[in-house]
């Protein structure tokens, strides 16, 4: 067994593979750098974790470590990376979160409701009356404008329109709207 005052001898046997020696230097440096994590997260769980994460990394590259600074310091910097990475997770998790929370919100206000019913109706129309219908409906388009952008004309536009809206009718029948009108 390696005496724990001969720091140098002890790193030397844990480079060497040596459990034991780790097992020592997790035994002396286990409080500290636990209680660094729990300082850095706030929380118990995520600080046995990440104290864990921390002898985990040390016992895979402490065959690289070249004493400039102590081990203790050493030891410090792999955890406070770690709590730092961990807190950058966290913050994304949030962020996702609330966002998604966002999201609920709006797909649950009737506005954005009615919006997915007509988009779900859109998609239901043939490639050609959807067409149709967006470039006049919603870009403004006269009849003329959109038969040169597809590429027909004018009464193909229309009877397209006319299709194209008796059949959002019906798909949306149970659909309530504002009062908008368009003019096209």
């Amino acid at each position: 067994m390696v005496e724990l005052d001969d720091e140098k001898a002890w790193i030397s046997k844990c480079q060497q593979g040596d459990h034991e020696a780790f097992e020592l230097l997790i035994k002396r440096y286990q409080h500290m750098i636990h209680s660094l994590t729990f300082r850095m997260t706030g929380s118990v769980a995520e600080a046995e974790d990440l104290a864990q994460d921390t002898f985990i990394q040390a016992f895979r590259q402490i065959g690289g470590y070249r004493a400039e600074a102590r081990l203790s310091s050493w030891l410090y910097r792999i955890a406070v990376n770690l709590c730092l990475n961990w807190q950058k997770r966290q913050h994304r998790r949030e962020r996702l979160y609330s966002d998604w929370s966002q999201q609920q919100e709006l797909s649950n206000h009737p506005d954005h409701r009615r919006n997915q019913q007509i988009q779900d109706a859109l998609l239901k129309l043939s490639p050609k009356q959807r067409a149709a219908i967006i470039l006049t409906t919603y870009d403004g388009l006269n009849h003329a404008e959109a038969a040169r952008a597809l590429g027909c004309s004018e009464t193909t536009i229309s009877w397209r329109l006319f299709a194209a809206r008796a059949k959002l009718k019906r798909l949306l029948s149970n659909v309530h709207f504002k009062e908008v009108q368009h003019e096209g």
